[in-house]
């Protein structure tokens, strides 16, 4: 998923942290990323379950998230990572 959506380092960690929610958002195996950040900057992420890191990263040309896994809720991850849910 592509979004132009600006975020802080705080709302990805909470992000991630919701992904562990398996009834939710499926079975997430790996999610990875980088979007906006608020500052101006940019933020790169990788998640496994269990496991999160968000750090800064370079800059691109628009935001990315990519969720792998089994059974899953791709219009509940889509409204988390749009903050709809």
């Amino acid at each position: 998923m592509e979004t132009p959506v600006k975020y802080t380092m705080e709302e990805i960690r909470g992000m991630l942290d919701r992904l562990e929610e398996e009834e939710t958002f499926g079975t997430i195996l790996r999610a990875k990323g980088m979007v906006a950040a608020t500052d101006g900057g940019w933020i790169e992420f990788d998640y496994v379950p269990g496991e999160a890191e968000v750090r800064p990263g370079a800059p691109d040309v628009t935001g990315k998230f990519c969720v792998i896994g089994a059974d899953l809720h791709e219009e509940n991850l889509e409204k988390l990572f749009r903050r709809k849910l």
